[in-house]
């Protein structure tokens, strides 16, 4: 038996990491000095948030060290002088130290460092109409590119300004076109009611247990996240401050969920979905809409109610014309930490949250200083009833944001996350509908940066333009994640590098499959003994140039990303409609080596999609098989052919019919 446990212990992890302690301590030490000292804001990268831990480790470990081997010895003398008081202290004192180290409170806690998933390995069990479908429309008309998004702090929001949610700058009509595509393409269905049909239907089977659509006596809620924007300050009131800052520490053009996009919702709810606009409920309940967004949605749906909480020091919302955002007289949410992260245990909501039978979530693209990333989840952090969410912040991966780089605490992965109890509450995250991602105007580097224009294909110096939806919670936040870590990267950005610290997607593994909980953890919200089951499927894309994932490459049964790319090189109005499909330009156009081929189909029915060369032979037949109505997209690479000009042609049999379609694209090597 001794022999056996001896095994197991020189076996173990454990043993190998104390017994090679002080090598790695004094490597990761001098890393850190050396990497840090020269360019402090290096402290922020994820490679020093694993060296430092290690490294003060090592520091603590040999100050330990050297307290207990001075307190022996101090012991030893004062027994030796006979000072047995004096010396017994001693001894106790060298006796803590070394149960200390024992007790392997001298050395790192365990942690899974970079346990990042490989791509395209899916884990967790894929949601929607069509499981792990989310949807990207990309069209650069839809926003002003010469936008400056600039103010002048003069305390009130007006056309001389340049901000980016202002009309000037949004093109409505395209806007509420992506959203109609989106929707449609989500759902599989070929205009906008029927796709709302399909969506309420999922999700009251799904989650409701029953066959129905929408009536019109439920409320839905719109959840948006306008901090900072959505502050009192573009009331026109006097918010001067001694320090000259009139906005203070929340410009009002950071990025946010814009107007424009809540009111291509709205549009399409009331209009398409039939809901009375007295049963919609919009707003990010713990702050006020600002006078702009308020005039830009309540001039065309006056009676929907815009949630707003009342700052007595400042501005009565409900004189404005708002509605009061009321808390619940109970607590709603439990967090599974039991107390043990976070520093409170329980939380309310607001009441027009919990009364409402759907809920539309419609975050901003943006990266965050303490969580990596803020999206759909982040944004509950003004969900509850608190006038702060500080209380929150240990569930992030790092909790005191940058200037407390060797404070990370909750770094890497397997730690508990309040994200996914928000994620995973029937009254939250779980009646959730839909989720449409707002980037017409996001990017920003932090949650209180305003809109940067981005240098990833295929934006390219200009501003995203952009809005996904999906009805998968994971999937469309694993997409959000892997845009935002690949455009803040690099160590030219300093410091906002944010979406690729280490555990930034800890908690969509998590929700995505239990085995990811940490050992301690059990993540059950309603505090009612069941526990989450998988809220949806996590990935990471094949890489930065296809962005494919498993069902894209038809490799698993992970996430689907649909691209309606509107590039402007060749498409500069609607697509082209024959009877019964569309087919769309191909993107990149020129390309090297491979391209997208996009098409829709009204109809099914038998579908031929092939290559032609100049002279007009066919050269590869790429889909040849009977489709489902919705879009469709297939990518052809032309590494093994020489530069030229190319057709792409699709010949279409539905209802005894033959229609065709052809366009041309351009392989540039």
């Amino acid at each position: 038996m001794l022999f056996k446990n001896f095994v197991k212990r020189i076996s173990s992890k454990d043993f190998w990491m104390k017994l090679f302690f002080p090598f790695l301590g004094i490597a990761s030490l001098i890393w850190f000095l050396i990497r840090v000292i020269p360019k402090p804001s290096r402290a922020t990268y994820p490679c020093m948030q694993i060296a430092a831990p290690i490294a003060s480790s090592f520091v603590i470990y040999v100050l330990g060290l050297l307290g207990s081997i001075t307190a022996f010895r101090f012991a030893k003398i004062q027994f030796n002088q006979a000072k047995y008081l004096t010396g017994a202290l001693a001894l106790a004192v060298f006796l803590s130290i070394s149960g200390w180290f024992v007790m392997d409170s001298a050395f790192p806690a365990k942690a899974k460092i970079l346990d990042q998933l490989p791509a395209n390995e899916p884990v967790g069990e894929a949601r929607g109409i069509f499981p792990g479908r989310v949807v990207w429309s990309w069209n650069p008309e839809a926003t002003n590119e010469n936008c400056a998004n600039t103010v002048n702090k003069d305390g009130v929001i007006n056309n001389s300004d340049d901000v980016y949610y202002l009309a000037k700058n949004n093109n409505m009509d395209i806007i509420k076109d992506m959203m109609s595509e989106v929707l449609r393409s989500l759902t599989g269905t070929d205009n906008d009611t029927a796709a709302w049909d399909s969506i309420f239907h999922y999700y009251n089977r799904d989650i409701r247990g029953i066959t129905a659509g929408y009536t019109t006596d439920e409320k839905i809620f719109i959840k948006t996240n306008n901090q900072g924007v959505g502050l009192p300050h573009t009331m026109n009131a006097d918010l001067s401050q001694e320090d000259g800052d009139v906005w203070g520490s929340f410009p009002p053009h950071m990025a946010a969920t814009s107007p424009q996009a809540t009111l291509a919702i709205l549009d399409q709810l009331v209009n398409k979905a039939g809901v009375p606009q007295d049963m919609i409920y919009v707003g990010d309940p713990h702050i006020c809409i600002n006078d702009v967004f308020y005039d830009i949605m309540s001039a065309e749906f006056p009676d929907v109610h815009y949630l707003s909480v009342n700052s007595d020091a400042i501005v009565d919302c409900e004189a404005y014309g708002r509605t009061l955002s009321v808390p619940t007289d109970q607590n709603v949410i439990f967090y599974s930490d039991k107390g043990t992260v976070l520093d409170e245990t329980t939380d309310k909501i607001y009441q027009q949250m919990y009364d409402a039978t759907y809920m539309i979530n419609i975050a901003s693209l943006k990266s965050h200083v303490r969580g990596g990333i803020t999206l759909f989840e982040k944004s509950h952090f003004g969900s509850h009833t608190r006038s702060a969410a500080s209380h929150l912040h240990p569930g992030l991966p790092r909790p005191y944001g940058i200037d407390f780089p060797w404070m990370a605490g909750n770094y890497g992965y397997g730690k508990y996350r309040v994200l996914v109890d928000l994620m995973g509450h029937k009254e939250v995250g779980g009646k959730t509908m839909l989720f449409i991602l707002d980037a017409l105007w996001g990017g920003a580097p932090n949650e209180l940066e305003k809109p940067r224009k981005w240098d990833m294909e295929p934006f390219n110096g200009d501003y995203t333009s952009s809005i996904f939806a999906s009805i998968d919670n994971v999937a469309i936040s694993s997409v959000a994640h892997d845009f935002l870590r690949t455009e803040y990267n690099s160590e030219d950005w300093d410091d906002e590098a944010y979406p690729n610290y280490d555990g930034t997607d800890d908690y969509l593994q998590q929700a995505a499959d239990s085995s990811f909980w940490p050992d301690d953890i059990t993540y059950d919200p309603e505090d009612d003994g069941t526990p989450l089951k998988s809220l949806g499927v996590h990935e990471h894309w094949n890489n930065a140039d296809d962005k494919q994932y498993s069902r894209d490459l038809q490799t698993g049964n992970g996430i689907e990303l649909v691209k309606i790319l509107h590039d402007p090189s060749t498409i500069k109005t609607e697509p082209v409609y024959a009877a019964g499909f569309a087919l769309y330009q191909n993107f990149p156009n020129p390309f090297n080596p491979s391209t997208s081929i996009a098409f829709q189909l009204k109809e099914a029915g038998h579908v031929e999609l092939s290559v032609y060369n100049e002279l007009g032979q066919k050269i590869e037949t790429l889909i040849n098989s009977n489709q489902p109505t919705g879009y469709k997209e297939v990518k052809w690479n032309g590494a093994n052919r020489p530069s030229g000009v190319y057709f792409y042609r699709l010949i279409v049999n539905s209802n005894n019919q033959k229609q065709i379609m052809q366009k041309k694209m351009l392989l540039v090597k």
